[in-house]
């Protein structure tokens, strides 16, 4: 942990909640990270016969019953579901209670790449084959965007900044980050924030394997993800929600709160390149690492660890290597560099909140995560990139990266 003074005030992490497909709960998540457990396996939640693509990284057995009220359950689409459920988780764990003096000093940042597909498509269904009398009421409220933000102020009695981003894979960086400025600028005292993504639907599957950006090792689904392996042919889309929780340095403390990190820097770039190929020089990368950087007002040199977008195409691996050497120069290759959606596959919009919680927990326990499935070097991505096994080590400035398929790009110190 680094407390490190960035701004006009010091934001610290004081609560993590994850959901994913190697774990409900953020305990049981991050202790399936650094036991390199894969959540990939053989799409369950509608019939994937026909598709290229017919693995995903399904959150398992999660029963909404258990974090939302029965008469509010299909009011929310999966993804407000997670959010719920992920909030709760850290909301808990930083011992948060908002009382009705502090509620305007409390706000929510949550947001999705896509929202509720499976809302947008089983209301189709209906529309067409039963009529539009026939449709839910609760259609846009359970699918929009800013919603999970929305049930999450409400059953938390938030009544400060109120927000969500829809920024693809940079959704969730994109929450925390302007949380932490919003914080720093004294908009707020406590933020809920981060991102959540349900769609392992026909739509969202079919729609990202006609771009054929999805592995189609449907054979072999614990071996599908494999950033920066030679023998990677994609990424595979997971599910789930990470959500922190931000506060002020001085209000953390009045209260007690377990302080698990501190963030120090936040950057923002575009590649104005391509919609969804990077350049292969990274520069839209390099660029959002080098604004971290200079945001935190620390070296290259006195980062250990990189919690990478890394999603197992061979394109963009390729670029975030550049990316890293080119913001590090010659202390690259000193760096621990992992990819956990080795294991959790793609979140989209949820990836930054999973892997922003996953570096706080790194920081705090002190070990680097693995990137497992990493069995064939490719020479185009030579870096250290915890293969296969976590490691213990001395983490005092880490770094989550995600990338967008529209061209935005997101660092976190």
């Amino acid at each position: 942990m680094s407390l490190f003074q960035a701004g006009p005030r010091r934001v610290v992490v004081t609560g993590v909640g994850l959901l994913s497909s190697v774990g409900t709960g953020t305990v049981d998540c991050w202790a399936a990270v650094c036991q390199g457990k894969n959540g990939i396996g053989a799409i369950t939640q509608f019939d994937a016969c026909g598709f290229a693509c017919r693995i995903a990284g399904e959150v398992k057995g999660f029963d909404p019953l258990l974090y939302i009220d029965k008469k509010d359950v299909k009011k929310m689409g999966r993804f407000i579901q997670f959010a719920m459920a992920a909030s709760e988780f850290a909301v808990q764990s930083a011992r948060l209670q908002i009382e009705p003096d502090e509620a305007e000093n409390v706000g929510v940042y949550i947001g999705s790449g896509i929202g509720g597909f499976e809302v947008i498509e089983r209301e189709n269904k209906i529309l067409l084959e039963r009529g539009p009398s026939r449709m839910s009421p609760f259609f846009i409220p359970s699918c929009i965007v800013n919603l999970a933000s929305g049930y999450v102020s409400i059953r938390y009695g938030a009544k400060g900044p109120n927000s969500a981003t829809a920024t693809a894979c940079t959704t969730s960086a994109h929450s925390i980050g302007d949380s932490y400025r919003l914080i720093q600028h004294g908009d707020a005292d406590v933020m809920i924030c981060g991102g959540s993504e349900a769609c392992v639907t026909p739509m969202g599957i079919g729609g990202f394997a006609a771009m054929r950006a999805l592995s189609t090792r449907n054979a072999e689904p614990h071996r599908a993800s494999r950033p920066w392996d030679r023998e990677r042919d994609g990424f595979v889309v997971g599910e789930g929600s990470g959500i922190l929780i931000l506060e002020e340095l001085a209000h953390a403390k009045r209260r007690d709160a377990p302080i698990l990190a501190e963030i120090v820097g936040y950057g923002m770039s575009a590649d104005a390149h391509h919609i969804t190929s990077p350049p292969e020089d990274g520069d839209g990368g390099y660029r959002v690492m080098r604004n971290a950087l200079r945001d935190a007002g620390i070296a290259p040199s006195q980062v250990q660890y990189v919690n990478a977008h890394g999603t197992s195409t061979g394109l963009g691996d390729k670029a975030e290597t550049v990316a890293i050497k080119r913001a590090f120069a010659g202390h690259a290759k000193q760096i621990a560099v992992s990819s956990t959606k080795s294991m959790t596959g793609h979140l989209l919009g949820g990836a930054g909140g999973l892997e922003a919680g996953i570096t706080v927990l790194a920081i705090r326990d002190q070990i680097a995560p693995p990137t497992i499935n990493y069995e064939f070097p490719d020479p185009e991505c030579d870096l250290d990139y915890v293969p296969n096994q976590a490691r213990r080590m001395e983490i005092e400035y880490a770094l989550s990266s995600s990338f967008g398929r529209s061209e935005e790009h997101t660092s976190e110190l």
